[in-house]
């Protein structure tokens, strides 16, 4: 069985756009006929030029390889360029192409993936959602209302989830980290005291930032949160220098959780050797795919620390999320949107589920998923947008900042 065609799907996600504005899935298809989705999540170049690097990736490095020869492509993408060091956009390619041959394979073993990954290990993974706005809500003024954030946090834990993150310290600014203003502070904790309120011991916080503070910056909001218990602190400075995680993590009396932006064991193996977080969050569609991510988190259960496979993309990388953490010991959560996502769950025909703020894991082959290729088609995206864009200006001081989550603004 050989790799043989590819094929890339750029789907534009319907409003309100929860899970990024596009989606890059790929199909690889074997000379057998036996077809795999992946998912890829990077969003440092637009739709087109990642396209590019995809089929650059596949042609150069797949086309024609045994779908169960990981490994072997893993390297060779890995070194491309005589470079042997984590590349974000080409990695970001990779993982996508890995975690459809992880399908392609299971399906012609007719075998889960998990089954593969060394057996199942949990029969079902506590998820979480972030907090978006209830209907009737409106949805402009929601990220900073400690009052409509409680209520949907109630919301959210009628519905079962034992989880829930909210990240109002915002903004995410080009500038790089920054010290917080004292309106984001304050709102950071009147809204974890409401939320706390409204939840009671119900439920974890997970508190969210996406890296824009220095280390003191940090420290200052993560002190001030200490009061309210979160489970984590996610990502406070940015991750260019991961040594800095360390600095933070010995201030700040709340569990370090951070990795979305991150790629390879490389720079993860440097995050738990520095002592930087107790709780990595890779991002299947970026982080090497399946297998690297596999050993991240053996990598984790030796430094004692949990994983926790983040998600804003796609169902695909969904699936990979729970494939892979049905396998391990040391899983803490899995993210999803909502209770599956309003687009999410028909673009895989409801193959997968959220019941009581869990993921029943799919006993299906392959990532046990079924992708409908005619609503794909039918949501081409077309602009030249990123999946996510962060702003230009710098934090304001004078007044109060707003962060209006992840939907797209066109």
């Amino acid at each position: 069985m050989k790799l043989v065609d590819l094929e890339v799907f750029v789907i534009g996600t319907p409003p309100p756009g929860w899970g990024g504005r596009y989606w890059l899935i790929v199909k690889l298809t074997a000379d057998n006929g036996i077809s795999g989705y992946g998912e890829v999540y990077a969003a440092s170049v637009g739709p087109r030029a990642m396209v590019a690097v995809i089929e650059d990736v596949f042609e150069r490095h797949m086309r024609g390889e045994a779908p169960s020869n990981i490994e072997t492509m893993f390297r060779r993408a890995y070194s491309s360029g005589f470079t042997q060091r984590p590349d974000l956009t080409v990695m970001g390619a990779f993982s996508g192409l890995e975690i459809a041959c992880w399908d392609l394979w299971g399906k012609a073993l007719e075998q889960p993936v998990h089954a593969l990954l060394g057996g199942l290990m949990n029969q079902r993974l506590r998820a979480y959602t972030y907090l978006y706005p209830l209907p009737g809500m409106d949805a402009a003024s929601f990220w900073t209302s400690p009052e409509m954030q409680a209520e949907a946090a109630l919301d959210a834990v009628n519905q079962g989830f034992t989880a829930i993150k909210f990240d109002p310290a915002g903004p995410y600014t080009i500038h790089g980290g920054h010290q917080p203003a004292l309106w984001d502070i304050d709102l950071s904790v009147r809204m974890c005291a409401a939320i706390r309120k409204a939840v009671g011991q119900r439920a974890d916080l997970l508190f969210g930032t996406h890296g824009q503070f220095t280390p003191s910056g940090a420290i200052r909001l993560g002190q001030a949160l200490e009061p309210y218990s979160p489970l984590w602190y996610e990502e406070p400075i940015p991750p260019d220098n991961l040594l800095d995680f360390a600095q933070v993590a010995q201030a700040v009396r709340i569990p370090l959780a951070t990795g979305e932006r991150m790629t390879t064991k490389a720079e993860f193996g440097t995050l738990l050797r520095s002592g930087g977080a107790s709780i990595l969050q890779p991002a299947l569609g970026r982080s090497g795919g399946i297998l690297e991510t596999k050993k991240i988190a053996a990598l984790a259960e030796a430094f004692g620390a949990q994983v926790a496979p983040h998600l804003y993309a796609g169902p695909v990388e969904w699936a990979a999320n729970i494939q892979l953490g049905a396998t391990l010991p040391n899983l803490l959560l899995v993210e999803t949107i909502q209770t599956g996502g309003i687009f999410h769950l028909p673009l895989i025909r409801h193959s997968l589920a959220v019941e009581e703020g869990y993921i029943p894991v799919p006993r299906r082959p392959g990532l046990g998923i079924d992708f409908d290729e005619a609503l794909a088609r039918a949501h081409p995206y077309s602009g030249d947008a990123l999946h996510l864009q962060m702003q230009e200006a710098p934090c304001d001081y004078g007044v109060a900042n707003a962060f209006q989550g992840g939907a797209p603004r066109e």
